[in-house]
């Protein structure tokens, strides 16, 4: 899909396609459409037409989960760049589980060590009740939230990069944006695996 492309979330709502929106005015255009969509409006309506409106209105619940999560917003606009976010997937994982595999995460160079300890903490904890090896696994979950929390500030300063350069017709602006995006979600998305393992772990 081109980033252009119309008929996709964004334009559902009348919104340009950008990181940072206005979340009011997306509120605002989602409760009049879903007013215009309602059961009650299509009761006395052919089968087709109540099925069509239940299925608009499905798609309408749909994107406005989507752009409403900043998360889901971000990788949405990514997939209409062309970018398949393979850890972001939902395929992916469902695949693994239906595998009985782990989902292949590659590990950001920088976070390689600490992870490597984290598992080593983890097989410690696993072995027994070690106090020490629980103690170090409190000092790393608390390292690894505040490392999600930064990737969440990084991510609102590339949102801006991202927007100004569609503004400006900027491609290679653009383009630099998209994969420095990538790259953070995939950074913030084996963080956030590894404190779900340590939480996983502690409780």
């Amino acid at each position: 899909m081109s980033h252009d492309g119309h008929n996709n979330y964004f334009t559902q709502f009348e919104l340009p396609l950008h990181m940072h929106i206005d979340t009011a005015a997306l509120e605002k255009s989602f409760y009049a459409q879903s007013r215009k969509l309602h059961p009650d409006r299509f009761a006395a309506k052919p089968a087709a037409e109540q099925e069509a409106a239940l299925a608009a209105s499905s798609r309408l619940n749909d994107a406005y989960r989507t752009l409403r999560d900043p998360i889901a917003r971000t990788e949405y606009l990514l997939g209409l760049e062309g970018v398949q976010l393979e850890e972001q997937s939902r395929a992916a994982t469902d695949a693994a589980k239906a595998a009985g595999t782990e989902k292949k995460q590659v590990a950001p160079p920088d976070l390689l060590e600490e992870a490597f300890e984290l598992n080593m903490a983890l097989e410690e904890l696993k072995m027994g009740d070690d106090p020490d090896a629980r103690q170090l696994l409190e000092g790393e979950r608390t390292k690894f939230s505040a490392m999600l929390e930064a990737t969440n500030e990084d991510l609102q300063e590339l949102w801006t990069k991202w927007d100004a350069a569609v503004d400006a017709k900027d491609d290679a602006g653009r383009t630099s944006a998209k994969d420095a995006m990538v790259a953070l979600l995939n950074r913030r998305s084996y963080i956030r695996n590894l404190v779900r393992d340590v939480n996983a772990a502690l409780d």
